[in-house]
């Protein structure tokens, strides 16, 4: 009962629209008020416990290693290798701009940051070879959602640390699915463009861009080669982002000066302040919750009320579904992973292809009204009416929600390079 009063007020907070720090604060109060002895100084203890870790290390390293991206000039380079290796195909910028967000999502690992890197180049691009505007938008807001599919996600860290999950398997995990999706909507950028004129292949100009960004392709091949060889960890990987980073866009490319670097550190400094109390309190209550058992309560209970995995599975996917048009991805990760894993596992799910599922479903929401995102910062970046961007990502949410379905029902998709 005491769970299910829980559950209200933080469905009734969200229907007020309140910040979700305090949201979180309530929470961890009401947590510790009812399951911690009524005595609120644990929880202290317990946000302590809760930055106490190695793994949150990963985080501020590879936002700080996109940020560093988005400021020199690795976005422009994967975008010239992109065009030279597709202008021979009808509509071969509508696939270039799917293939630079994917790139370039590999590097960053933020779906705004990769909307915002690729659609300043590529959307007047677009819009200048002929391509319909609804197209190029749904095509850039929806391409940047793979920044939290492609590794490394920033939301898949958030899910590892909640759940005491392996970053390594969810970031190898998420390749596959990855792949999948920008396979997917690049298709549809073929069929969806065949009528615009191709150019002929030239092997010249795909020469000078592989010249040009050589150094900016062999980043993802690095870090998940590190990776998933055991050279080094996700954590460790994150560092190496940030070296590599500055090596080639310092020294390399020589496009960043020194004030250029302190203003990354103080955007990334901002970011990080945003985001980490939240990240503090929502492990404190995790960790409050999974002491108590609260959790496996709530599976135990939801395997009397549902008795099969796949109806559990459409729930639990309509469920998400509805969320990500309501939180942001990373909140609804803290909020809800702890919870929903040990009612998956109890239906045989295993915790990373569990991972991968809520990753792939609340991206949809990067693209669903009120909250989608990816909408807001397409409104803004290309000065374009919120609607017609609703409009424009219709038919790559249908697409991502093929996806999806696949994901969800062949696990082996998530979970075949890792077993």
């Amino acid at each position: 009962m005491a769970a299910l009063i829980l559950a209200g007020v933080v469905l009734a907070l969200l229907a007020l629209r309140q910040n979700i720090i305090l949201i979180l604060i309530v929470a961890a109060g009401y947590a510790h008020l009812v399951w911690g002895d009524g005595d609120l100084t644990y929880l202290i203890d317990d946000i302590w416990t809760s930055v106490n870790r190695d793994v949150l290390l990963a985080i501020p390293m590879f936002v700080l290693a996109g940020n560093i991206m988005t400021r020199g000039s690795i976005a422009v380079r994967l975008i010239g290798i992109m065009r030279a290796l597709t202008q021979w195909l009808p509509g071969g910028l509508a696939v270039a701009t799917i293939l630079s967000c994917a790139t370039f999502a590999a590097l960053s690992g933020s779906s705004p940051v990769t909307l915002l890197a690729v659609g300043a180049i590529l959307y007047p691009a677009l819009l200048e070879s002929g391509y319909d505007r609804k197209f190029a938008l749904g095509a850039l807001a929806s391409g940047g959602t793979l920044g939290v599919v492609i590794p490394p996600s920033i939301p898949m860290i958030l899910y590892a640390i909640v759940t005491e999950t392996s970053i390594s398997d969810l970031f190898i995990a998420g390749i596959v699915p990855g792949l999948l999706l920008t396979g997917v909507l690049s298709v549809y950028a073929l069929a969806a463009n065949r009528h615009i004129a191709r150019h002929p292949f030239d092997l010249g100009d795909l020469a000078r861009a592989v010249r040009q960004g050589i150094f900016a392709m062999m980043t993802p091949v690095i870090l998940l080669g590190g990776i998933y060889s055991g050279l080094f960890s996700a954590t460790e990987a994150a560092a190496v982002a940030v070296g590599y980073a500055l090596l080639v866009e310092v020294l390399i490319h020589r496009d960043l000066r020194a004030r250029d670097l302190y203003d990354i550190a103080v955007d990334t400094a901002r970011l990080l302040g945003t985001l980490f109390p939240i990240v503090a309190v929502a492990i404190s209550i995790n960790l409050l919750l999974t002491a108590e058992q609260v959790p496996q309560d709530l599976a135990r209970w939801m395997s009397t009320v549902v008795s099969e995995k796949w109806l559990f599975l459409i729930l639990l996917n309509v469920f998400l579904l509805i969320i990500g048009c309501l939180i942001d991805i990373g909140s609804a990760i803290l909020m809800l992973a702890p919870l929903l894993l040990p009612i998956a596992m109890a239906y045989g799910i295993d915790p990373v292809h569990f991972g991968i599922i809520m990753v792939v479903n609340l991206e949809i929401g990067y693209l669903t009204p009120p909250i989608g995102l990816n909408l807001i910062v397409a409104m803004t970046a290309f000065k374009e009416p919120f609607l017609l961007i609703c409009r424009a990502v219709v038919p790559f949410i249908l697409l991502m929600l093929l996806v999806l379905a696949a994901v969800v029902w062949f696990p082996q998709l998530s979970l075949m390079l890792i077993r």
